[in-house]
C-alpha cells in the first residue's frame, strides 16, 4: 500500500492531549489535516459539525487509480470545516431518475436521494471525512462510529440527507465520522499495473487517520467502530479479513451485506474492462505498452471516463446486472473464496454486530423495472437471501463458533412515511434514516410514535455496542448470538416496538448449506 500513514507521526509529535480550542465561540481542533475550525449543527443543539476534511492527497494527475497518499506538510494549515467545501462527491454515473410507475407517498424522492441524486457536484479532489461531536474538550472520551456509506461501490454517499451525523451524535454522546471514498473505476479501476481495489485503501486511510486524530475531537481511541450498510457492510467484513492482525478498530457493524454478499471481480476480468475503457478513449488496448495506456487514460478529463464506462459490458446475470467496476480479487484486500476463510475463521476476532432487513428487494424492485427485469415473488424472495439473510447467517455463525461476540438482527418495521410504493416492505437501505435520526429531514413528515420508538431502540442499540464492544448489548438486554438459541433479534416485527429473540432457523431455513450469493447478483 503506498498509504504511508505521515498523520500518526505527526499527531504523535503534537501530543494526544486536548487539542480543541475556540475561536468566536467556535471550535478549532489541530490535527494533521491542519487546524479544523467547525461550527454548530443544525437542527439539534448542542453538536459540532466539522465538514470536508481532507484524510489524503487528491488522487489526481499522477495519484488518479493509484493507493491513497498521506497529506504531507498541512499540519499548519487552517481549515474552514463549516461547510462543504471539500466534500465533493467522488466521481460516479448516476442512473436517471426513475419513472417507476408505483410510487407512492415519498417514494420517488426517497430512491431518488438514497440513489444519489443530491444534486452535489462531483470532483476526484473528494477524499475527505465530516466529524459530528457534542464536545471536542470533555475529559470524557466518546466512543467513534465511522460511516461508510453503500451503493454498489458506485454511487456517492456521506453528503446525502439519509447519513447525516448530528442526531445521533448527540442522542447518544458519540462522535460519528463519515467518508468519501473512491468508486467505481476510479477506486476499482483493474488496470495494467496497478494497485487493485484503491477505493478500500481509501477506507483503511481514513481509518488511520481518525486514530491518529479523533482524540482532539473528544473521541476514544480505543473505541472506534467500522460500521458500513450495504457495500459499506461489506466493505466492513473485508476489512475484517485484510487486516485481521492490525484492524485499528475496536468493533464491526455491517448492515445489509457482508463478504460473502457478492462474487468478486477476477483480475481478467476487471483488466479486460479497464482495456475496453481505455480502447473506447483511443488510449489503447491489450496489444499497447501497459505503462502508455494508464498515462493516457489519467490524462482524460473525469467526465470522459465516465462515458466511456457506460459502454463496458457487465458480466451476465441471472437478476440484476452489477457495476462493471468494482471489489476484485488481488489475495491483500480482497479474497477469491471467503467462504473458506470464514469456515478458517481467518478474520480479526473483534466483536460484531450484524444484521439486514425483511424485504430488502424493495428497493430492486424499482431498479429491475427500469431494467426491464421482471422476476416472481419467489424469485425475489431468493434474491433476499442470496445477498442478505443467508451471508448474514454465515459471518454470524461462523464468529459464533469462533467465540467471537457476535449479534445479529433481522428488521420487519414498515412506517407510513417511508413507504416507497404499496408493500415496499422493509426495503434496503430503509432501516438507515432511524438509525440516523433523519428521518424527517428526508421524508419531511414525523415518524408515528411506535417509529419512533424503534428508532431509539435502534440509536440505543449502537451506542451500547459503540460503548462497550464486547458486552455493551449483553447488558442493554440483547443476548450475545448464538444460532441455536433464541438471540436472533427481530426488530419491529409486525410493527412492535418490542424486540422479538427467536432462533435463526425462523429467518434462515431455506439456507444452503454452502453459501451461493449468484441468485442475488446486482445488488451489490
Amino acid at each position: 500500500m503506498r498509504f504511508v500513514n505521515v498523520a500518526l507521526v505527526a499527531f504523535a509529535s503534537l501530543g494526544q492531549g486536548a487539542r480543541c480550542t475556540s475561536a468566536g465561540g467556535a471550535p478549532v481542533v489541530q490535527t494533521s489535516s491542519g487546524k479544523i475550525k467547525g461550527h454548530a449543527a443544525p437542527n439539534v443543539s448542542g453538536v459540532w459539525e466539522f465538514l470536508g476534511i481532507r484524510y489524503a492527497q487528491p488522487p489526481v494527475g499522477e495519484l488518479r487509480f493509484a493507493a491513497p497518499e498521506s497529506l504531507e506538510n498541512s499540519s499548519k494549515t487552517s481549515v474552514d470545516a463549516s461547510s462543504w467545501p471539500m466534500d465533493k462527491d467522488c466521481p460516479a454515473n448516476l442512473a436517471p431518475p426513475s419513472t417507476f410507475p408505483n410510487f407512492t407517498g415519498n417514494g420517488a424522492h426517497i430512491v431518488s436521494i438514497f440513489t444519489g441524486h443530491t444534486g452535489n457536484p462531483q470532483s476526484e479532489d473528494c477524499l475527505a471525512l465530516n466529524i459530528w461531536t457534542k464536545s471536542c474538550s470533555s475529559s470524557t472520551k466518546k466512543p467513534v462510529l465511522i460511516f461508510l456509506h453503500g451503493g454498489r461501490f458506485a454511487i456517492p454517499g456521506p453528503h446525502n440527507p439519509f447519513y447525516q451525523g448530528q442526531y445521533l451524535a448527540g442522542a447518544e454522546d458519540l462522535v460519528i465520522v463519515t467518508i468519501n471514498y473512491r468508486l467505481g473505476i476510479f477506486g476499482f479501476p483493474g488496470g495494467p499495473g496497478l494497485t487493485q481495489n484503491v477505493g478500500l485503501l481509501d477506507q483503511r486511510a481514513a481509518v488511520e487517520w481518525v486514530k491518529s486524530n479523533i482524540a482532539g475531537f473528544g473521541g476514544d481511541t480505543s473505541r472506534i467502530i467500522l460500521w458500513g450498510q450495504s457495500a459499506g457492510a461489506a466493505s466492513v467484513d473485508y476489512y475484517s479479513y485484510a487486516y485481521k492482525s492490525d484492524p485499528i478498530i475496536a468493533g464491526l457493524i455491517s448492515d445489509s451485506g457482508t463478504a460473502l454478499s457478492f462474487n468478486p471481480n477476477t483480475p481478467a476480468y476487471s483488466l479486460s474492462s479497464f482495456y475496453n475503457v481505455s480502447g473506447t478513449l483511443g488510449c489503447g488496448g491489450p496489444n499497447d505498452d501497459p505503462a502508455t495506456v494508464v498515462a493516457c487514460v489519467r490524462q482524460q478529463t473525469f467526465s470522459a471516463i465516465l462515458a466511456a464506462v457506460l459502454k463496458a459490458p457487465p458480466l451476465p446475470s441471472p437478476v440484476l446486472a452489477q457495476p462493471v467496476f468494482h471489489p476484485t480479487v488481488d489475495n491483500v484486500t480482497v479474497f477469491s473464496d471467503y467462504s473458506a476463510l470464514s469456515a478458517a475463521h481467518a478474520y480479526a476476532k473483534i466483536p460484531y454486530l450484524l444484521g439486514n432487513n425483511a424485504n430488502e428487494d424493495g428497493t430492486y424492485r424499482v431498479n429491475a423495472f427500469a431494467a426491464g427485469v421482471s422476476l416472481t415473488d419467489a424469485q425475489w424472495a431468493a434474491f433476499d437471501r442470496a445477498a442478505f439473510t443467508c451471508p448474514t447467517m454465515a459471518e454470524a455463525n461462523s464468529r459464533s463458533a469462533a467465540k467471537v461476540p457476535v449479534w445479529r438482527w433481522f428488521y420487519n418495521g414498515v412506517w407510513p412515511n417511508l413507504n416507497i410504493f404499496n408493500n415496499s416492505g422493509t426495503y434496503h437501505g430503509s432501516d438507515l434514516t432511524l438509525v440516523f435520526g433523519t428521518t424527517l429531514n428526508l421524508t419531511g413528515q414525523a415518524d408515528t410514535a411506535a417509529e419512533a420508538t424503534v428508532g431509539k431502540y435502534f440509536m440505543n442499540a449502537f451506542a451500547a455496542f459503540a460503548k462497550n464492544p464486547t458486552s455493551g448489548l449483553t447488558s442493554f438486554g440483547w443476548p450475545v448470538y448464538n444460532p441455536k438459541t433464541a438471540s436472533l433479534n427481530e426488530i419491529a416485527l409486525a410493527d412492535s416496538t418490542t424486540p422479538k429473540f427467536v432462533k435463526s432457523s425462523t429467518v434462515d431455513s431455506q439456507c444452503p448449506a454452502v453459501n451461493n450469493p449468484t441468485p442475488g447478483m446486482g445488488a451489490f
